[in-house]
């Protein structure tokens, strides 16, 4: 088993090119499974020592990951935000397979009209264009990913990328 987590900004495209990347797996007839980190610890409300919810997302992603091996997938494709080499071993480890990290990195001015067009609460939107800003920040700082994939092209182009490098990467360590 082989899994790939995309990450990057909020607003980049993760589970829209992870979706991308599913339907090219399913297309190649390569029995995966494609998981929203963020639908995985999406309830109310958060500790305050752990506001995303990120050990209840580990301990459902455990279980989820176990359950799509049972039905015989090989890959795993995440979408979601990674902000720690800590976190990506975390992950690594709950999945129980080699886990690839692609940073998806697009123009902040890019990220913020995809925003802008998704929430139409101001304090909502105030938040997620904050939080990219970070996001990016904390990014180019920490080097967490495999590998970087431009995603200001189309999304098939970004997902044909994503899994040519995921290959790379792959034949890369092993």
């Amino acid at each position: 088993m082989k899994a790939l987590l995309i990450t990057g900004p909020v607003g980049v495209g993760k589970t829209t090119v992870a979706e991308a990347v599913g339907s090219r797996l399913a297309g190649a007839k390569v029995p995966h499974a494609v998981i929203d980190l963020d639908r995985l610890s999406s309830c109310w409300p958060a500790p305050a020592d752990d506001p995303f919810h990120f050990e209840l997302q580990l301990r459902n992603l455990q279980a989820v990951v176990a359950n799509y091996v049972a039905a015989g997938v090989h890959r795993v494709v995440l979408a979601g935000v990674v902000e720690s080499k800590d976190d990506r071993a975390r992950y690594a480890e709950v999945i129980g397979a080699k886990l690839n990290v692609c940073r998806l990195k697009a123009d902040l001015t890019v990220v913020q009209r995809r925003l802008v067009r998704r929430h139409d609460d101001e304090a909502d939107l105030r938040w997620h264009l904050a939080r990219a800003e970070e996001l990016e920040m904390l990014f180019t700082a920490s080097w967490i990913e495999d590998f970087v994939v431009d995603a200001d092209q189309p999304v098939a182009e970004v997902a044909q990328d994503v899994i040519s490098w995921w290959l790379a990467a792959e034949r890369q360590v092993g």
